[in-house]
């Protein structure tokens, strides 16, 4: 018999709150930046130059968000069958392949940063801005994605506070950094963006200490540190690699609309281009909420499968994705009405370009929350269940068939401008939340969660 409705919903509660506090933090971690940068003397450059160099980074983010829902996938089936040992496991092999990764792009991505942002349009002032904070935070890149990936596998054996604490660490050190590096406070040197990225950079350096310290002394058991290197287990990284890699394309994908929309911005005003980047540091935050439920719901839509109970999988599902839909919908409303004072937190004023573009983007991504909030939920089943490759067809067919040709359509031919381009974005999910619809209804999720060891 599935549990009871008002227990699945406890559960996810208690195991997704932690997530948003987690999730919160994370994004404002990028909310910090971009506030202080825009007080900096030439702060419509500064905003346009992050805005160039967010969108670089998150694109060279891809595997190793295919990494994490690999990882997630596999100690969540772990924990759920008992498999202790597995759990730990999939803990040491994950990090050793986080290393060699972020290694790999901290080299790469220095080298392609400067052709990557001129591709995007960037003049060469907005380059020379985004060259600022983008090659630093590419140096780090080591600290970051530890610690992503650690509070993913924290996620997946049901503990998601100990990563929210350490979160609460990095995020109070990085504000305290930025303060004194961005504008020169305290009798720091006003490094400007560069201070920017050496702030975030130290602040997960040090967040890391603090994770790895926790894990060895036995905080989130079955998960702990080995103090010896261990060989790269290549069945298990097969395993990591099949499930992650199309996880991976998927983010490809969504980095091909957002950045295709960055690429049609730059040619028609780079205003826009700094309002896109400002209005997604508040979509960022605003889609916290569903994808912390999201997440929750996959980790316990997979440890239900790895106790081999598919009907308490479906139960869990079909709680999360409701309550999905009905956050982000309440949201969009809050966010539309509240836009001016959202906005002026990050020092816009009304009556200007950066203003008028800025309120036309976030208005137009609030009335597609709904739909929106859908497509979380089943994606967070899919994901949750392994069946990442399922994912990829409905978003590489939502986004390459209907959002960056509907973009462009809209945006030049159409003549509708910045606006146009931006519209495509929120009508790309009636094709998106169709298709998820018919995924989760199919039950492809539950059969391909079946076969994963």
């Amino acid at each position: 018999m599935a549990e009871p409705t008002r227990a699945i919903v406890r559960r996810l509660i208690d195991l997704a709150a932690p997530i948003v506090g987690l999730n919160v933090l994370n994004v404002l971690s990028l909310a910090v930046d971009t506030a202080m940068c825009g007080r900096l003397p030439d702060a419509e450059i500064a905003l346009t130059g992050m805005g160039f160099a967010v969108q670089v980074a998150f694109l060279l983010m891809v595997a190793m968000f295919g990494l994490m829902i690999g990882a997630v996938a596999t100690v969540a089936r772990a924990y759920g069958s008992g498999d202790e040992d597995a759990c730990n496991h999939v803990l040491v092999q994950a990090t050793l392949l986080t290393v060699g990764l972020a290694l790999a792009i901290a080299v790469f991505g220095n080298a392609v940063a400067a052709p990557l942002l001129r591709g995007l349009g960037a003049s060469e002032q907005a380059l020379a801005a985004g060259l600022l904070y983008l090659r630093p935070i590419l140096a780090g890149t080591v600290f970051a994605y530890l610690n992503l990936l650690y509070a993913s596998l924290l996620r997946g054996v049901g503990n998601t506070r100990l990563a929210f604490a350490v979160a609460l660490v990095i995020n109070g050190l990085n504000v305290l950094f930025n303060y004194a590096l961005i504008l020169g406070n305290w009798g720091a040197p006003a490094l400007g963006l560069t201070g920017a990225a050496y702030g975030t950079v130290a602040a997960q350096a040090i967040g890391l200490a603090v994770m790895v310290t926790a894990l060895g002394r036995g905080a989130c058991p079955p998960l702990g540190w080995p103090l010896r290197l261990r060989r790269l287990d290549r069945e298990l990284a097969q395993r990591l690699v099949n499930i992650g890699t199309p996880a991976a394309m998927d983010m490809i994908i969504l980095n091909a609309g957002f950045l295709s929309i960055v690429g049609m911005l730059g040619r028609v005003d780079e205003m826009a281009v700094a309002a896109h980047g400002i209005g997604l540091r508040v979509q960022a935050l605003a889609f916290v909420p569903g994808m912390s439920i999201a997440q929750a719901m996959g980790a316990l839509v997979g440890q239900a499968l790895g106790r081999g109970s598919e009907e308490d999988a479906r139960a869990v599902a079909r709680v999360g994705i409701a309550i999905c839909g009905a956050t982000m919908t309440v949201l969009g409303i809050g966010i539309l009405l509240a836009a001016w004072p959202i906005l002026s937190l990050f020092e816009i004023q009304a009556g200007t370009a950066l203003g008028d573009f800025s309120e036309q983007w976030m208005g137009l991504l609030c009335l597609g929350f709904p739909l929106v909030g859908l497509f979380i939920g089943y994606g967070g089943v899919l994901r949750g269940s392994g069946a990442t490759g399922v994912s990829l067809r409905i978003n590489a067919l939502g986004t390459l068939a209907v959002q960056i040709p509907l973009s462009w359509i809209l945006g030049f031919p159409m003549g509708l401008g910045a606006f146009g381009i931006w519209l495509g974005f929120p009508l790309s999910f009636l094709a998106k939340t169709s298709l998820g619809y018919w995924a989760y209804r199919s039950g492809i999720w539950a059969q391909t969660g079946a076969k994963i060891g």
